[in-house]
């Protein structure tokens, strides 16, 4: 059976709103904030959900008639389940039901944080220029004066400007997206926004609002149905939307919060000062191996990600890539060895309980390789590092996206852009290079002689004598990468 909050929900008020109530946040935030309730401590501190896409209208319907509460089952690499019902999250609004309610709960003095995961794709900037997108049609549409606001832009942004017209001090902007500097993205996205709609809003913003930066790390999957079926017949527990996760949890965290903050650290945050060595780590390590096993796991008939993670060809591949390629970028990580940190990842990537699906780890590849493969690729290129790995990654991506695997079978391609990218990669192999030469993705890196050198390489490898063989001739090079640099 589940362990139960022992603190009284009816004594918590909301002191955090939190955009994009998915599976991570309630694995990840929530769970911080409901320990320290546990512990008698931060009972100011709950969190009001707040969704904005047609897709959240789900969540408001399976968590309102349970209270927001949800179980939270960590599932360990020997089968043991952990479950434990949070109680941190005391209100979801679905914000087109009713927008003017969700603006008075972010203009409350008690708001004083506003916390987001929105996804790698939610901060609306281009991922070369790093520009805000004006044109992206539910965004022009918040900036039309009087307009209802119907994005994460709108809402905070309008909230923001009541608080600065009634007196009230403004709320932290907490972004826990994957993204390099999220903070610091999130200010210029916001800002942004801001000076189109009002420029001295905008001046205001710059000199008033704090958006510290974050580093946090979980793998939580998608639920599935069989999830919900295991947690009612084992855990005697009928929950509409539980969450899986694995044990590991992390979490290091700027510390810079202009009206005050839960006392994360009571539970393991880690403050800090600058988070950049550990975002590094965490994207380059971490989600770029997770697309390292992604494309070439499918291609290769893998379905689960610890099925992939343990199949010896991609481990061995996957090693290589954090080792010879990745670590070299990074910076110092105070306290982390980062050899134990690498062979703990490839554990909890074969973390057999956790059944995460390869389709999640390649689904909208076009946010994510941008910012956790191509730093990796550019940085080593300007060093003379070796990137064959790296650029096999793309590569296999680029196959992937074909929409077709080697056995003739449809691959589902799940991505903003997955019409463009589709149609870049089935143009090899006429124009071998169409793929990286999407500009609003690669910008001019096809342009640098030994990027597209190898790529072509392992484009016609993968294409001519298949994905296995061209893992096979990867790993007979390692000596040769590790020498590249």
């Amino acid at each position: 059976m589940p362990s139960y909050p022992t603190y009284d929900r009816s004594a918590v008020s909301v002191g955090i709103v939190h955009f994009g109530v998915g599976g991570f946040h309630r694995a990840h935030q929530a769970a911080y904030i409901d320990s320290l309730m546990a512990q008698g401590t931060a009972m100011d501190w709950g969190i009001c959900g707040v969704g904005v896409k047609p897709a959240d209208e789900a969540m408001a319907r399976a968590l309102v008639p349970q209270q927001c509460r949800y179980t939270l089952v960590t599932k360990h690499p020997d089968g043991k389940l952990e479950p434990r019902v949070i109680g941190s999250i005391v209100e979801y609004l679905y914000a087109p039901d009713d927008p003017e309610r969700v603006l008075r709960v972010l203009t409350r003095e008690q708001t004083r944080i506003v916390s987001l995961t929105i996804t790698e794709g939610g901060y609306n900037f281009n991922q070369v220029t790093r520009e805000f997108i004006a044109d992206e049609p539910e965004v022009a549409a918040d900036l039309v004066r009087g307009a209802t606001p119907s994005t994460v832009f709108g809402y905070v942004v309008e909230a923001l400007d009541r608080r600065r017209r009634g007196g009230i001090a403004p709320f932290t902007v907490m972004s826990c997206d994957n993204i390099q500097s999220n903070g610091h993205v999130a200010r210029e996205m916001f800002t942004a926004f801001a000076a189109l709609r009002d420029p001295e809003l905008a001046r205001w913003i710059t000199e008033h609002v704090h958006f510290p930066d974050s580093m946090v790390d979980r793998i939580t999957p998608a639920t599935t149905d069989d999830d919900r079926e295991q947690v009612r017949e084992e855990l005697g527990v009928v929950d509409n939307w539980p969450v899986i996760c694995e044990p590991f949890t992390q979490w290091v965290l700027e510390d810079d919060f202009s009206l005050g903050r839960p006392p994360l650290e009571l539970v393991g945050v880690q403050l800090v000062d600058d988070v950049a060595p550990y975002e590094l780590m965490k994207l380059r390590l971490l989600n770029a191996s997770h697309q390292a096993i992604a494309y070439f796991g499918h291609l290769l008939g893998h379905r689960y990600a610890h099925e992939a993670a343990t199949d010896p060809r991609l481990k061995e591949f996957t090693r290589v890539y954090m080792d010879a390629e990745a670590t070299p970028t990074l910076l110092p990580v105070p306290g982390v060895d980062l050899e134990a940190y690498k062979a703990e990842l490839l554990e909890r990537f074969a973390n057999p309980g956790i059944r995460d699906t390869v389709a999640r780890l390649c689904a909208e590849s076009s946010d994510r390789i941008p910012k956790w493969v191509l730093p990796v690729i550019r940085q080593n290129l300007a060093t003379g590092g070796p990137i064959s790995h790296a650029t096999a990654i793309v590569a296999s991506w680029a196959r992937y996206a074909e929409g077709v695997d080697e056995q003739g079978r449809t691959i589902e391609v799940v991505d903003r852009l997955a019409d463009e990218v589709g149609a870049a990669a089935r143009r090899y192999p006429e124009d071998p290079l169409a793929f990286v030469r999407m500009t609003q993705l690669f910008g001019d890196l096809a342009q640098d002689e030994r990027f597209a050198r190898e790529y072509l390489r392992l484009a016609a490898s993968i294409h001519e004598v298949g994905v296995a063989e061209t893992l096979a001739g990867l790993a007979t090079s390692v000596d040769a990468s590790a020498a590249e640099r």
